[in-house]
């Protein structure tokens, strides 16, 4: 058997690595046109698949530029976010939104019981999506993350009259409620307690009672109306359907859960809400689980304590927030000895910015403390200075260039999604509606605890801003803390997960059990990190 030697070029280097060289050319101009088609035919980040040559399909879903939803259905990502529940989730409603336009038109609707879920905010992802549609369609459809879509054909039961909110297609709030099932009241009382209080007039609930001839139903609402202690529309609706020779025995369809919005005649928002009833629901939760503030606490000693702790305060809070940064560049920091020509990557200035940002922060959130010592209350104080707060944060990177100056004014302007969370906060249009209500609830609870514990969690549950929601979040219940009576207490970044998981278990299941041990537990250790300080 003969061989023959690959020829050398003139330069020394032999003909295939110059075919590989130009083969790998060629691919990425192929996979940078696919994308760009992709793009193109693109809605929100979703992509149908007809609207592909199989091709162009294929390539990007080889290089993890298009994840699969369904046959026939796909999400535009990047190699790095291909296969995460942060995709999935910041792309669900749009990608519902976009498969039952493309299938049913406007032959579809999300039924009586999704429908509520949409009106009173929910801000979690369900499990299973349920939708009536007009023509055929009985089946369920497994989506990503052990989310589903149930479909079924229902022309007896479909409205006469949609009602469009985020591009859905729902049932009218009225209609919505007298259709829920038993079951909804009690699975889902809080949505169910929120869309009673929407709801403007007791006449829209007749009317639609008086249309389905349903008295079970009819039981159901005004039994629900005497539990919110809404008297006088239970009476209203009661004797409009007398008027029409109904029988009514009304009945509490919320059996014995507890509800939390009977001191408000009527919402205007679903979000205000949502955020009170939460406080309702939490505030004896915390205090069972959170130590007793100390009797005659020592306001000058706490403040030499949280000066104390500066280096250690950063050093966690800036870790748990993924920036790499060290003890001793957050001492050079606050002594103004960083040099930033000694940083060479963009990584390692983005790190020591966010640094210096934190200790104009810190420093921020030192004189807010202060003011509480001199009797201001502290849900006013925070009120008044959180701006300041965010704007010492991100002045370093302004004045780098690395972000607008515009971006310091406000709360957010754009949807924010956080990494790995089934919780969505609230849409842009409600964060100040939210934030205002947060305010009130801070200025008005008596207990240093629930004001530390739950400022936090609904602070972070709204995520007013596109960045720095979690550093604040800690700032603010420090202050509450501190405002108390209590020592500030730092978050350590080797409880991250703990940390994390019980934020999580507040946003989507409503316990908020686990988060206030865990700020009590890092509470106890910093006790004695603090002892050791010697601080008189």
């Amino acid at each position: 058997m003969t061989h023959q030697r690959q020829q050398a070029s003139p330069n020394g280097r032999n003909n295939w690595e110059f075919m590989s060289k130009d083969l790998i050319t060629r691919r990425n101009h192929l996979l940078a046109d696919a994308l760009k088609r992709a793009k193109e035919v693109s809605k929100g980040g979703v992509v149908r698949s007809a609207d592909l040559d199989r091709g162009v399909r294929e390539r990007l879903v080889s290089a993890s530029f298009l994840t699969e939803v369904m046959r026939g259905w796909y999400l535009l990502t990047s190699p790095a976010g291909a296969g995460t529940t942060t995709l999935w989730y910041s792309n669900y409603w749009e990608f519902i939104r976009q498969y039952l336009s493309d299938r049913f038109g406007d032959g579809y609707c999300l039924s009586a019981e999704s429908s509520l879920d949409v009106y009173a905010a929910q801000n979690i992802i369900s499990q299973q999506l349920i939708v009536l549609t007009k023509k055929p369609s009985n089946q369920s459809i497994e989506l990503l993350h052990s989310t589903s879509l149930m479909l079924y054909c229902d022309e007896k039961n479909f409205p006469e009259t949609i009602v469009e909110k985020n591009g859905l297609n729902l049932f009218p709030l009225p209609e919505s409620i007298c259709r829920a099932t038993p079951t909804y009241f009690q699975n889902s009382s809080l949505n169910a307690e929120i869309c009673l209080k929407l709801i403007p007039s007791a006449a829209e609930i007749s009317r639609v009672l008086l249309t389905i001839q349903s008295q079970a139903a009819s039981n159901r609402i005004i039994g629900a109306y005497q539990r919110l202690g809404d008297q006088k529309r239970a009476d209203q609706v009661m004797q409009d359907l007398a008027a029409a020779g109904l029988s009514i025995s009304p009945q509490d369809p919320f059996d014995k859960h507890p509800l939390y919005l009977g001191n408000y005649e009527r919402l205007t928002s679903p979000y205000s809400g949502r955020i009170r009833a939460m406080w309702e629901s939490m505030r004896p939760v915390v205090i069972e689980h959170f130590p007793k503030p100390p009797l005659n606490p020592d306001s000058q000693k706490s403040l030499r304590i949280i000066e104390k702790l500066y280096n250690q305060d950063a050093y966690h809070s800036l870790s748990i927030e993924g920036y790499q940064v060290t003890e001793d560049l957050i001492l050079n920091i606050k002594e103004g000895t960083w040099n930033p020509d000694t940083e060479k990557s963009d990584n390692e200035q983005r790190n020591a910015l966010a640094a210096k940002g934190y200790l104009g922060a810190f420093r921020s959130v030192f004189e807010s403390v202060i003011t509480t010592t001199k009797g201001e209350n502290p849900g006013k104080v925070f009120a008044n200075d959180l701006q300041k707060w965010y704007r010492e944060l991100f002045i370093p990177l302004v004045q780098a260039g690395l972000i607008a100056a515009s971006d310091l004014a406000g709360y957010r302007n754009h949807p924010v999604y956080i990494s790995g969370s089934r919780h969505v906060p609230p849409p842009k249009d409600a964060v100040l509606d939210s934030m205002d209500t947060l305010e009130q609830l801070l200025m008005s609870e008596p207990d240093p605890a629930v004001r530390a514990v739950l400022g936090h969690f609904i602070f972070v549950y709204i995520h007013p801003y596109m960045d720095g929601n979690g550093r604040i979040g800690r700032f603010l219940m420090n202050l509450m803390l501190v405002s108390g009576g209590y020592n500030w207490t730092v978050v350590r970044t080797s409880e991250r997960a703990r940390y994390m998981a019980s934020l999580e278990t507040a946003s989507t299941q409503g316990r908020i059990d686990e988060f206030s041990k865990f700020i009590a537990s890092e509470m106890d250790y910093w006790k004695n990190e603090i002892s050791k300080l010697n601080v008189t």
